[in-house]
């Protein structure tokens, strides 16, 4: 039986979902789904649980939403796989977004509108919407320039610059969204061509996120694991640091473990609590060299 066509879009939209079970059908829901311009790609990768028979159950029938069962794990190597080989390179925006987050109505709009009104940007993040910490979050993101992988969209011509130039993220690296948006700010050059406003924050476009809860064990599992996965990424950044400084995006190799062996030797935990993380991550960082 072959598959019918995709509906001609303006947008994409790649869901990361990895055991996502729980929260799948509510970030679904969450969705503009109904749009004929715009097709969703939920990315369920390595996963064991039941995320993509859900995911399936709610895109229904329509011919839009497509769930892509990918063996795999690892965000980065997902992001590489859909910018390089599920996207048309034709598309006028591409959203990328968590498949754990709620969207705020209207996001996706508000996200298209602002790259087309400036076509000097590269990138738009959307912003945390709840959590003690919501507010300080979204004017970091404001000062530093940043993008959170909940919710962010490229440019069209942006992304057909990456699929050009064959650009991958390290297939190890954790978090996609701070080379992301080093890539947009350079405009996929080294960092001496820095310009912030080429990545843009929109108020318009928001999401929630699943915060820990007392009550909820489940939480404070995925907490730890997460924790232990931001030390991992604080010493892979200051790898891409030095790369992107020197380099530039051509420099970045296909793993970043391949240079573990070089810099390991040079860190040592942080203090306080923050240690007992750093030193998981440098455990699990020796193991995989």
């Amino acid at each position: 039986m072959v598959a019918a066509p995709l509906p001609p879009a303006s947008v994409a939209v790649a869901i990361f979902a990895h055991q996502e079970e729980r929260r799948i059908a509510l970030c679904l829901a969450s969705l503009p789904l109904d749009r004929a311009d715009t097709v969703f790609h939920v990315l369920v990768n390595g996963t064991t649980d039941a995320t993509v028979e859900r995911a399936r159950a709610a895109a229904g029938d329509r011919t839009n939403i497509i769930v892509h069962d990918i063996l795999q794990g690892g965000k980065s190597r997902t992001w590489n796989h859909f910018v390089h080989h599920l996207l048309t390179g034709t598309e006028a925006a591409v959203i990328f977004m968590d498949g754990d987050a709620e969207i705020m109505p209207g996001s996706f709009d508000a996200l298209v509108a602002d790259l087309a009104a400036h076509p000097q940007a590269n990138a738009v993040a959307g912003m945390p919407m709840n959590g003690r910490m919501a507010q300080a979050y979204r004017e970091g993101l404001r000062a530093e320039g940043g993008l959170f992988g909940d919710l962010y969209a490229l440019s069209g011509r942006f992304v057909a610059a990456i699929r050009r130039r064959g650009l991958r993220l390290p297939d190890d690296l954790i978090g996609d969204d701070g080379l992301v948006a080093a890539w947009a700010h350079t405009d996929l050059k080294d960092d001496s061509h820095w310009v912030h406003n080429r990545v843009r924050h929109c108020d318009d476009a928001g999401f929630l996120a699943e915060m820990v809860g007392l009550a909820r064990p489940s939480t404070w599992t995925m907490q730890y694991k997460r924790l232990i996965n931001y030390s991992v990424r604080f010493y892979q950044n200051r790898i891409v640091s030095d790369i992107m400084t020197r380099e530039g995006p051509d420099g970045l190799p296909a793993r970043l473990s391949s240079l573990y062996a070089d810099w390991l030797p040079r860190w040592r935990p942080r203090p306080g609590l923050t240690g007992w993380f750093d030193r998981k991550a440098l455990q699990r960082m020796r193991r995989a060299i």
